[in-house]
């Protein structure tokens, strides 16, 4: 894919304040219908760049492309094409929920009945039609998140930017969130979703930008990054401390690399080539020489792994971030 195909293309995107950098050359290429994951710690520059990539915020250097059009000097065409969901819901509470969607399309400029026409549309499309008359202060988080999305699509944009969409939901408004997400692109809207939330990002992109200190760190698909610090390994528990090293002997057979003892747990680890041939062959062994073991399993790394490998430091989850 050429960068001009691309909903969005950036290329060495620089941000700086005083002396310190929020972009320092940032690299992003997204294609077109799909949900593309900006994933990062706080503080390393997500924000910063959708507000650069919806033309809310002036850069230092590189240069960026949405939806074909140049985000300086093409500024209003690109405006014409998106939408943006920050991340708190911009919902007015004084207002139904349909009065919000109404208010939106009038400053988009539609005709009061065009705006009342495409709020019932939203209103559909995003399950909050039996609650459209009630006051916006009577929405669950995950109602007013669903608003907000609505809100943004008044113009069915081609690319729409979220940026941290389930800050502080419950799991269940936030699963709504993701509904609303996946029908999205099953329409055919590119979303660029900026996220702390590991699970959120394996849920939801079918692409990964890992970003720290102001930079792409890593890109791929979840199982890609993943991969990045190595595959699958078979762990044996053993019941006795004193066959820890039989285990071992069995494991270190079986697998690609020297396995890893740790006496505490009376566990054993290695990576492996194939992992159901892999699974079958210590069982067979373990029996074979004796071994009792407590348990026997398969692990994948997990997007926590890499991310924390990637990045240095440990994601958020939504229990954190809702407490």
């Amino acid at each position: 894919m050429t960068t001009s195909d691309a909903a969005i293309a950036a290329e060495g995107l620089r941000k700086q304040y005083g002396s310190s950098y929020a972009l320092d050359g940032l690299d992003l290429t997204v294609e077109r219908g799909v949900v593309h994951g900006l994933l990062g710690p706080n503080g390393a520059g997500k924000t910063t760049a959708v507000r650069i990539l919806s033309t809310l915020l002036r850069f230092d250097g590189g240069s960026a492309r949405v939806a074909g059009h140049d985000v300086v000097t093409e500024a209003d065409e690109v405006r014409r094409r998106i939408g943006l969901t920050g991340q708190y819901a911009a919902v007015d509470e004084t207002l139904s929920g349909r009065q919000n969607l109404v208010m939106f399309g009038r400053l988009y400029h539609l005709g009061a009945r065009q705006a009342k026409r495409r709020a019932d549309e939203l209103l559909e499309q995003f399950d909050l039609t039996d609650a459209a008359d009630r006051s916006g202060r009577t929405y669950s988080g995950g109602m007013r998140r669903r608003l907000d999305l609505a809100a943004s699509l008044i113009l069915a944009p081609e690319v729409l930017f979220l940026d941290e969409p389930t800050t502080g939901l419950d799991p269940r408004s936030r699963n709504d969130v993701w509904a609303a997400i996946r029908s999205l692109v099953a329409g055919g809207t590119t979303v660029l979703l900026t996220t702390q939330y590991l699970e959120e990002a394996d849920q939801l992109a079918g692409r990964i930008s890992v970003i720290d200190a102001g930079r792409v760190v890593a890109e791929g698909t979840s199982d890609q990054l993943k991969a990045l610090i190595g595959g699958d390994r078979i762990e044996v528990v053993v019941h006795d401390a004193a066959q820890l090293g039989a285990a071992a002997a069995v494991v270190a057979r079986i697998g690609t690399a020297e396995p890893e003892l740790d006496a505490d747990t009376r566990r054993v680890s290695a990576p492996v080539a194939d992992r159901m041939a892999a699974l079958t062959d210590t069982v067979r062994e373990l029996q074979a020489a004796g071994v009792v073991a407590e348990d026997i399993g398969l692990r994948r790394p997990t997007l926590d792994e890499a991310f924390l490998h990637l990045t240095g430091h440990q994601a958020a989850t939504n229990e954190e971030t809702a407490a």
